[in-house]
């Protein structure tokens, strides 16, 4: 959707390309996805979107979200907190997890992903993608505990 340093297609051309309507509330949706840095709950999202849609379902947003998810718009993030949270980087990168503040910081690590995958994997079946979660305490809280 964003951050790869191209120019965007219009959502209507998007949503035309991969087969869905362009009802107003899925441009509201998409329009929110692509201003919010970082990775959004879906709840914060559906707040957003109230604010010009009142009458809108948090259900509504909820489907909407699993249509992109489900032609690769966003990808649902793993998560320590309870929330569903979505990234709308789709370029290849990994995430810093706070375990503290749940922050999702992106980050890119091209060794890491030039090492070539174990002999054994390949009995499990095939593998699509891969990237590395790395948890720990962010600088903004490491700052907070040592004021």
């Amino acid at each position: 959707m964003k951050k790869d340093n191209k120019p965007a297609a219009s959502p209507r051309e998007v949503f035309k390309r991969i087969g869905l309507r362009a009802t107003p509330q899925r441009l509201e949706i998409y329009e929110i996805l692509n201003e919010i840095d970082g990775h959004p709950a879906s709840e914060d999202i559906y707040e957003r979107v109230r604010k010009r849609f009142p009458s809108i379902s948090f259900d509504t947003v909820y489907r909407t979200l699993s249509q992109f998810e489900k032609h690769g718009l966003i990808k649902k993030v793993h998560h320590l907190a309870d929330k569903t949270r979505y990234d709308t980087n789709m370029m290849h990168h990994h995430h810093f997890v706070c375990v503290r503040c749940k922050k999702i910081i992106d980050f890119t690590w091209e060794e890491l992903d030039r090492v070539p995958m174990p002999e054994g994997v390949s009995q499990w079946g095939s593998v699509e993608d891969r990237y590395v979660e790395l948890r720990g305490i962010c600088r903004d809280c490491l700052k907070e505990g040592k004021e």
